[in-house]
């Protein structure tokens, strides 16, 4: 999978993703779009009292900054998959159908699964 059939829109939400993982450090970036267009960005989360994952941290923002429902999500990483627990949060703000995309540390999107 490429991203040259990418919405631009997604193709800015993996952009930001990779941006915020190589810019923290961190094992993965994730982004966010909610309703309005409004994008909220994320790393790992990795204290010895806290640990969330890029894509639920970036969900926290979104309800944290008023967001009713997300639009589409993106993380970039190493993993081959979303976990449920993320999928889940992403779900819970968006529904079931909203497309979660996962790329390499390249940026480049190998899967798109959906919240459900």
């Amino acid at each position: 999978m490429s991203d040259q059939g990418l919405d631009p829109e997604d193709r800015k939400i993996l952009t930001l993703a990779r941006s915020t993982r190589a810019r923290n450090g961190v094992p993965e970036g994730a982004a966010v779009r909610d309703e309005t267009g409004r994008t909220y960005v994320a790393g790992s989360v990795e204290l010895p009292s806290l640990r969330l994952s890029a894509l639920r941290t970036a969900v926290a923002m979104a309800v944290a900054s008023g967001a009713t429902s997300l639009e589409a999500a993106a993380v970039v990483g190493e993993a081959e998959t979303v976990p449920e627990e993320d999928r889940a949060a992403v779900r819970d703000l968006g529904g079931s159908g909203t497309p979660v995309l996962l790329a390499g540390p390249d940026g480049v999107p190998h899967t798109t699964l959906t919240a459900g």
